[in-house]
């Protein structure tokens, strides 16, 4: 499979970005794996405390050093991007639908990729990206703020548009949808599951 890759990596990439699906359908999803940098730390302890450690038997520290082995327990981000339809930035009913569209696709993904990793046993949790809080994680009340992610992340650019921060993508510009998935776990093994999904269209 291709990565068909956008952009440069990061520092914190494990596996770069590629355009993936999780069902025949034709809606695809850029994602990709990092450990969770220390920039992202206090932003990510803000949101979720420390509910990843209180979910099942798995209790272990995260490992921030570079030098973990594969199966190492690590805090692990998962962006993803979609490329939209229309510009996200105008109003008007069919910018609405067309969010309605990719908020769905996004919560399909992100449940699969959470009910995955749970079901071996490790925490993950995906954001809402309508409120900007977790979806799983039903004691945190903190937004996540996903364009800041994007940044530190993938080195997406961002600009102000009045009071908002709006996330502009190196091929899509301004028509991308944001949205991050977390988890406590194996790089080794949330690898293998990014991996696994069927490859995208070339975009």
């Amino acid at each position: 499979m291709e990565n068909n890759q956008p952009h440069p990596t990061t520092s914190s990439t494990l596996v770069p970005s590629r355009l993936v699906r999780i069902d025949k359908s034709a809606d695809d999803l850029e994602c990709s794996l990092h450990v969770l940098p220390k920039q992202l730390m206090r932003e990510f302890s803000h949101v979720f405390n420390d509910e990843y450690l209180k979910f099942g038997d798995n209790v272990a520290d995260a490992v921030m050093s570079d030098t973990a082995t594969d199966s190492t327990l690590r805090l692990l981000a998962i962006p993803t991007n979609q490329r939209a339809r229309e510009d996200l930035v105008q109003i008007g009913d069919h910018i609405e639908q067309e969010k309605d569209r990719l908020l769905n696709v996004f919560m399909t993904f992100g449940k699969y990729i959470c009910e995955q990793l749970r079901a071996n046993g490790f925490w993950a949790d995906y954001i809402d990206p309508c409120s900007g809080l977790p979806m799983l994680s039903l004691n945190c009340n903190k937004v996540y703020s996903e364009v800041d992610g994007m940044e530190c992340l993938l080195n997406y650019k961002a600009y102000n548009a009045g009071f908002c921060k709006i996330l502009t993508h190196p091929k899509w510009g301004s028509a991308v949808y944001p949205a991050t998935i977390f988890a406590h776990a194996p790089a080794e093994v949330v690898r293998g599951l990014i991996e696994s999904l069927p490859a995208g269209a070339t975009p």
